[in-house]
């Protein structure tokens, strides 16, 4: 694949589509999914007499993020619960609160 093909796919990748999922309806409520999409790519080559080398590449990540819900006139924000990353977040903390506690104990000796 060139990098023109590579550029073109990301293009095509990164577009309102894949940050807010198809709304779904049921019993009066409007549920709109919506999700923080993040993509890069790079690509290069080079040239020596008559060989040309290149190559290119594209990632995509995708995590929800909440939702719109809409019941009749009134819209709001629900927010995503990221359990994993809660559990990341109090293991970095208690980490934290360990290695402080640590070292305020070296100093008193």
């Amino acid at each position: 694949m060139d990098v023109k093909a590579t550029i073109e796919a990301a293009q095509d990748s990164l577009t309102a589509r894949r940050v807010y999922g198809e709304p779904y309806e049921r019993n009066g409520v409007v549920v709109i999914p919506a999700a923080a999409v993040q993509g890069g790519g790079g690509g290069g080559g080079s040239e020596q007499g008559e060989r040309s080398d290149g190559g290119s590449g594209f990632g995509l990540t995708a995590r929800p993020v909440g939702a719109y819900v809409i019941r009749g006139d009134d819209v709001s924000w629900q927010p995503a619960f990221d359990l994993t990353r809660t559990i990341i977040g109090c293991q970095l903390l208690g980490l934290a609160a360990i290695w402080l506690t640590h070292r305020r104990l070296r100093r008193r000796r």
